[in-house]
């Protein structure tokens, strides 16, 4: 019979992130002692934007709960997509990307998995050739 247990949490309050935007961390290797994976949600408020960046080693899904959010992506951040409620999204590790709330009213919110158990220590800021 396994010894292990089921881990709750419940944050109660947001952490800074490298691509500047509110994350409440649920499920890492910090809160749970996840070895490979992490489950958080990111909130995007009115009119803002992550700042470009790239996750080195590991891929992302995402289930977006409200709002439309516009992702740039790719060399340069050329390429585009828009996303609304209900849509999952994948982007695949070392991918440059930018995600902005396109409502300059009401915030952007998600939930974020990684195969990363502490994947704020795998974010890379990234610079697009001006």
């Amino acid at each position: 019979m396994s010894t292990a247990e089921i881990i709750t949490v419940r944050p109660e309050h947001s952490i800074d992130t490298k691509q500047r935007l509110p994350y409440f961390v649920g499920i890492s290797g910090a809160t749970a002692g996840t070895t490979g994976l992490s489950l958080n949600m990111v909130v995007i408020p009115p009119g803002a934007r992550a700042e470009p960046h790239s996750h080195v080693g590991f891929e992302t899904a995402i289930y977006l709960l409200q709002g439309q959010v516009e992702t740039r992506y790719g060399e340069g951040l050329g390429r585009t997509v828009v996303n609304q409620p209900g849509d999952f999204v994948y982007i695949p590790a070392g991918l440059p990307h930018q995600a902005i709330n396109l409502s300059a009213t009401e915030p952007a919110i998600a939930i974020v998995a990684r195969n990363d158990a502490d994947e704020q220590e795998h974010v890379e800021p990234y610079q697009p050739p001006r």
